[in-house]
């Protein structure tokens, strides 16, 4: 395909402009994405950008017929995987635009090999600033704690206070003792949300652990097993990588009480697959509460989902509009940057 361009202002930086880049923004199930600023600020940049968005779900046949002559396919982080088959299918692709992180471990979605043989570029994003992941996290575990799901279902469906299949009584936060597996940037905020709540607040860790837990005045556990016995609610939060990629097992599961619950708005690779419906039926912990699941999109009931004892959103810790726009305007950055710099004749940023 030729490329031919013509010099153009934006935002005080010179930038070139391709003839036609064919862009697609595949799996935006809501169709939300073209009323981001970020989306308006792509198209302002990229003008004659033929740019697709495509709703369906999954990934299908279809679909891809829809972008088979597509040269920059912007993902909305691992909703779908991204395979050699599906590479094989598009042809004219030359970069992946990846909204989040792109590091190994956070792409497993993606077929890195795949890519760089057919030189086929994977474009890093960034991270949002944390709040909404936090959020939720905090929206499942007030849900879980007071039964709030089964009470909303059985009002609607004409039944009073008789909606709680659990065998458990709501329990009110204040008092109780939050453990956060993964003190980080979001571990930090639940932290936060916690003591404002009056809980006790838990973790345990490395150094950067360790100092964080002094800064902000929470108890650190003398070991990881007093962690899962000691939690009322245990919130992983860890980072994804190959160390911590199943490391919560059946049998750490099994050290919590039979009151607790456990959330998972992280990564479902965090947990050994099959322990948690395993740790269910089993009663340690009493609840789980998650917004990942091992095999997204989940468009049936399965094992654990159709628990009573399980609270379960369909992977919505990002989607929100503020994390939105935080992630995909550095997204199409990286898009626009890699425009410029890959297109020939493309013209220095003016000093």
């Amino acid at each position: 395909m030729g490329r031919s361009g013509q010099d153009c202002w934006y935002r005080g930086e010179l930038i070139m402009y391709i003839a036609r880049p064919v862009i697609a923004i595949i799996d935006d199930y809501e169709g939300f994405v073209p009323a981001l600023n970020a989306y308006g600020m792509l198209k302002e940049a990229l003008p004659n950008a033929d740019i697709r968005v495509i709703t369906r779900q999954p990934l299908d046949d279809g679909a891809i017929r829809q972008i088979r002559d597509v040269e920059y396919l912007v993902l909305i982080r691992e909703r779908s995987p991204i395979t050699a088959q599906l590479l094989d299918g598009l042809p004219a692709l030359r970069a992946l635009v990846q909204t989040g992180t792109a590091g190994q471990a956070a792409t497993s979605h993606i077929d890195q090999e795949a890519c760089a043989q057919r030189g086929i570029a994977i474009l890093e994003g960034g991270v949002s600033d944390g709040h909404s992941a936090a959020e939720i996290t905090w929206a499942l575990i007030l849900n879980a704690s007071r039964n709030v799901h089964h009470y909303m279902n059985s009002m609607k469906q004409g039944s009073w206070q008789q909606g709680n299949p659990t065998g458990q009584i709501g329990r009110a936060l204040h008092g109780q003792t939050l453990g956060i597996l993964g003190y980080g940037r979001i571990g930090q905020l639940l932290g936060g949300y916690a003591q404002a709540f009056g809980m006790d607040v838990l973790v345990w860790g490395r150094e950067n652990t360790r100092l964080a837990a002094q800064k902000t005045g929470v108890r650190l556990t003398d070991g990881r097993d007093a962690l899962f016995e000691q939690s009322d609610i245990l919130a992983l939060q860890m980072r994804m990588s190959s160390e911590s990629r199943h490391s919560v097992t059946l049998r750490d599961l099994g050290l919590m009480k039979p009151t607790s619950l456990l959330v998972n708005t992280g990564r479902p690779g965090l947990i050994e697959p099959g322990a948690l419906v395993a740790a269910l039926k089993a009663g340690r912990p009493g609840r789980v509460a998650v917004d990942v699941h091992e095999h997204e999109p989940v468009l049936h009931a399965t094992g654990l989902t159709e628990s009573p004892r399980c609270t379960a959103t369909p992977h919505i810790g990002y989607v929100e509009r503020n994390s939105y726009e935080i992630l995909f305007d550095a997204a199409f950055r990286k898009l626009i940057a890699f425009l410029n710099t890959n297109t020939a004749g493309a013209v220095d940023k003016p000093t």
